[in-house]
């Protein structure tokens, strides 16, 4: 049963206050802190950097942009992904970004389902399919290898993630792939942050010859009632316009938009000392 406004309202409360406000490091080497008006993680190597929350103003906005902007460039952080949400404050703030040079990504839909209701729904894959549990670095391989095939890009910032959980925090993570014989066709992954009544659903990439047959849906049951083994109340989504339809058929509710601004840091200036043929 789809969740009515007022308790959408809470669960969103809920979500900003454990999710946002009270961030949990996604990684061993990252580090979440509040930072004045914003809450972010920044992380060494291939890791997430990025803004979480933030509480600014028409006055406050623009100078803190700025402060993170700086921070993030002075840790020579190749990218940073501030996540804006659309109750976010000030209402004009991802115009701020923007002029601030962040790039916005494609909306996603931020949504939740009750693991109670979702926990329920058939689990079994469909005729030649079968689930693989990953737990090493070879499982991981086969995820990355859906991923750019369902989405064509390389994620090398998700392997790094999904193997650090895997090594140190095991039981923070949950990820599987969907094997057509020895062939991954569907992967995806659920995150589990310790004490907070939410488990993420992330990935879902699907190949296009597998679209629209069962799989993801086959993989959102499977990892529902992984979360109700753990006593976890919801499951969340942050989804794209192709598999929000599915989603609410299931029953997941809509808590609102994110966008995901984008900061990369300016290529190095190219030297050009030498004479074209000549020696640098």
């Amino acid at each position: 049963m789809t969740m009515d406004a007022g308790e959408l309202r809470e669960v969103r409360d809920r979500y900003d206050a454990q999710l946002r406000r009270g961030a949990q490091p996604d990684a061993a080497l990252a580090r979440v802190e509040r930072a004045g008006a914003v809450v972010r993680q920044s992380v060494p190597g291939l890791g997430w950097n990025g803004v979480l929350w933030s509480d600014l103003d028409e006055m406050s906005a623009d100078a803190e942009i700025a402060a993170q902007v700086a921070f993030f460039a002075g840790r020579g952080a190749a990218q940073f992904e501030w996540k804006l949400y659309d109750h976010d404050r000030p209402a004009d703030l991802g115009e701020r970004l923007r002029a601030a040079g962040l790039v916005p990504e494609p909306p996603e839909t931020l949504m939740v389902g009750r693991v109670a209701d979702l926990a329920g729904l058939p689990v079994e894959p469909p005729q030649g399919i079968t689930l693989r549990v990953v737990t090493d670095e070879a499982g991981v391989d086969l995820m990355m290898d859906v991923h750019a095939r369902a989405f064509g890009t390389e994620r090398p910032q998700i392997r790094e993630q999904v193997l650090s959980l895997l090594r140190d925090e095991p039981d923070a993570i949950a990820a599987v792939v969907a094997m057509e014989g020895e062939t991954p066709v569907s992967a995806a992954r659920m995150e589990m942050p310790p004490g907070t009544s939410f488990a993420g659903l992330w990935g879902g990439g699907t190949v296009p010859r597998w679209r629209g047959r069962g799989v993801y849906r086959c993989l959102v049951a499977h990892r529902a009632r992984l979360a109700a083994a753990r006593g976890i109340p919801y499951l969340q989504v942050d989804a794209s316009a192709e598999s929000r339809p599915i989603l609410e058929r299931l029953g997941f509710g809509v808590l609102g938009v994110t966008v995901p601004y984008l900061w990369t840091a300016p290529a190095p200036p190219r030297d050009t000392s030498a004479a074209p043929g000549g020696r640098a």
